[in-house]
C-alpha cells in the first residue's frame, strides 16, 4: 500500500520538491546531510555483518525439535462434521 501514496508524484513534483529541499537547507548541507546518511547506513551493514558473524556459530549447534504431530483418537472423526 506505500505505493498508493506516491502514484500522483511524477518527475516535475519531485523536481519542485528537491528545489524546496535545497532552499530550505542549502547545497552545502545537504551534501552534509547525504554524506552522514551514506555513513550511517555504511555502519549499520557493517554491524549486522559482524553481528552475524558472532551469532553464526551459537546458532549452528541448536537442533530445532521436531514438530509435534496431533494424532486422532479413534473414535474421532476429521472434524465437527460427522454423520
Amino acid at each position: 500500500m506505500p505505493f498508493l501514496l506516491f502514484q500522483g508524484i511524477g518527475a516535475p513534483e519531485l523536481l519542485i520538491i528537491f528545489a524546496i529541499i535545497i532552499v530550505l537547507f542549502g547545497a552545502s548541507r545537504l551534501a552534509d546531510i547525504g554524506g552522514a546518511l551514506g555513513r550511517a547506513i555504511r555502519e549499520f551493514r557493517r554491524e549486522v555483518r559482524e553481528g552475524a558473524k558472532e551469532e553464526g556459530p551459537k546458532l549452528e549447534g541448536r537442533v530445532s525439535p521436531p514438530a509435534a504431530r496431533h494424532e486422532p483418537q479413534e473414535g474421532q472423526g476429521p472434524g465437527p462434521f460427522q454423520h
